[in-house]
């Protein structure tokens, strides 16, 4: 197929993912939601957390990461509220002894109302994962929010070791980031990165890009620092195998990471080779973002989901 045309298609449904009128069009049809709605359900857990853990319980214990996802708080109560379900999380995962993360946009716990609201709400989440030493993971945003997504980590592992942060390899500037985080004993989960961004601010999907990953993950893995590769290319899967057989690297220092339902099979078969892997699962009511988005990343999948719709 066309690979402009397939460009052109993962643009609209960007665009699409963030067209308030086309998201309010869609959920409030009976008929278009259900469509939409058996789609998604490929990508989510499920609207609620029980869903969710349902689906997880089906994987035989394979290790999992958990993230209730939404959009941006506007409020401090939104925040709190948003807060308030993370607990709720770890206390699932403790008391239903899940082997499982958390993972967190810091901008849905209060950083768009202010990064003090954010730093207390992040330290309330740790102090509830800290009664079963639940790592907690903070996604990747726009470079918008970038610095203060580093300076709050900052800051909040210095009370909770089991904090990790996510870095895009595609921004120039993570080669500088990537340098000051790495002081820390936090694991840090490297991604390509798929957010739009300014011009000059990040590097196409490539061989540049690829190489730039495999770049961070080699360091991590020479210093014996601990790290989630969260990718879905075969490439770069095998390239990081190797990696982790030259420094027989051990199985507490890197985790292989997948999205639900994208190349799963290659996760498992991961699995199946003796590798550290974890599967990433999201929740609740905010799936059409988050389905727009998992299309938008590879546009053929747009024919995946016809059929999901029809079945």
């Amino acid at each position: 197929m066309d690979k402009g045309l397939l460009q052109m298609g993962a643009q609209a449904l960007r665009k699409a993912a963030l067209s308030e009128d086309a998201k309010t069009y869609i959920l409030a049809n009976p008929a278009l939601f259900q469509l939409f709605k058996k789609a998604a359900d490929r990508y989510i857990g499920g609207e609620t957390l029980e869903e969710t853990i349902v689906k997880i319980k089906s994987f035989n214990h394979l290790k999992t990461s958990i993230e209730f996802m939404g959009e941006s708080t506007r409020t401090e109560q939104e925040s709190n509220e948003s807060t308030k379900e993370f607990i709720h999380i770890c206390e699932q995962i403790r008391l239903q002894h899940l082997n499982a993360t958390v993972s967190l946009d810091l901008s849905h716990i209060g950083l768009a109302v202010s990064k003090e609201l954010c730093l207390n709400n992040l330290n309330a989440i740790c102090k509830e994962a800290s009664l079963s030493d639940i790592e907690i993971i903070i996604s990747a945003e726009g470079t918008e929010r970038t610095d203060d997504i580093i300076d709050t980590y900052k800051k909040a592992i210095k009370n909770y070791d089991h904090l990790a942060i996510t870095l895009q390899a595609y921004l120039y500037r993570t080669k500088d980031d990537f340098a000051e985080i790495r002081k820390e004993t936090g694991r840090i989960r490297i991604v390509k990165g798929a957010f739009e961004t300014a011009n000059g601010q990040s590097m196409p999907r490539g061989e540049k890009l690829d190489d730039a990953y495999l770049g961070y993950i080699d360091q991590l893995l020479a210093e014996n620092h601990k790290c989630s590769i969260a990718t879905h290319d075969p490439k770069i899967q095998a390239n990081a195998k190797l990696l982790i057989q030259n420094y027989k690297s051990s199985k507490e220092i890197y985790e292989f990471e997948s999205l639900y339902g994208i190349c799963n099979e290659q996760l498992f078969s991961l699995k199946d080779e003796g590798y550290e892997t974890k599967l990433y699962f999201v929740y609740g009511k905010e799936w059409y973002l988050y389905l727009c988005n998992r299309i938008a990343e590879y546009p053929m999948n747009i024919f995946q989901a016809l059929n999901d719709m029809i079945q």
